[in-house]
């Protein structure tokens, strides 16, 4: 929503498109581009376009624009120096995630941060994402019996059919509240984490941040 709103605005810094000017696919870009982009701006009486909801089966459009959105956030992060760029993900707020974090990880974002629940099924995304190969979220529904799975989906191939070299999978930080999340995380968790934060250590600022992956 703010990568539309913020092209709808007109992109004043031309920061946006220039960010989008590097994205791998320029097909995707330009559909982007030309769904929200309006020059110079749209008139102050003018509502903004109206982005549909997520839902558990979302649109390739909805896809495209938070793959692209991922991305723009990200390399425009990474822009004149070399520091470490990390991106922070919601565990509660989970049907956006799988489209934002590959395009996260197409900009070369360094770390993934995620918080608010504890995010089990992360790693095994950053493997398979890493790799342009399908994934699927495990959702958490109210209301669901254990007999009722439900997950999310997403193929990268449906957004890149040509997607880059397999990319480099960044580290993985699981923010949370106690040791014992920490421990439940390493035992249950699909994949493998850096490590994690806890938000005491994080308000007492005594957590600091691992090197950079290697290439």
């Amino acid at each position: 929503m703010v990568l539309a709103r913020r092209l709808q605005l007109g992109d004043p810094s031309g920061e946006l498109r220039r960010a989008m000017g590097s994205f791998p696919d320029p097909a995707v870009a330009d559909r982007v581009l030309g769904t929200y982009f309006i020059p110079g701006g749209k008139p102050s009486h003018t509502p903004f376009v109206s982005l549909s909801m997520w839902t558990a089966a979302p649109t390739r459009r909805g896809q495209e624009l938070a793959v692209v959105a991922g991305f723009v956030e990200v390399f425009l992060a990474k822009e004149g120096h070399r520091g470490l760029v990390g991106i922070n993900f919601l565990e509660k707020i989970q049907l956006p995630t799988p489209a934002t974090l590959y395009g996260a990880l197409l900009a070369g974002v360094d770390y993934v941060l995620v918080g608010a629940g504890i995010p089990r099924g992360i790693p095994n995304l950053l493997d398979h994402l890493s790799r342009h190969e399908p994934v699927a979220l495990p959702l958490h529904v109210s209301g669901a019996t254990p007999g009722q799975p439900f997950d999310l989906r997403f193929d990268p191939l449906q957004v890149l059919p040509q997607p880059p070299l397999p990319l480099r999978r960044p580290r993985f930080l699981a923010i949370v509240a106690s040791a014992t999340l920490a421990a439940s995380l390493a035992r249950h968790g699909s994949g493998g984490s850096t490590g994690s934060w806890s938000r005491a250590r994080l308000r007492e600022g005594t957590t600091h941040l691992p090197a950079a992956p290697s290439p």
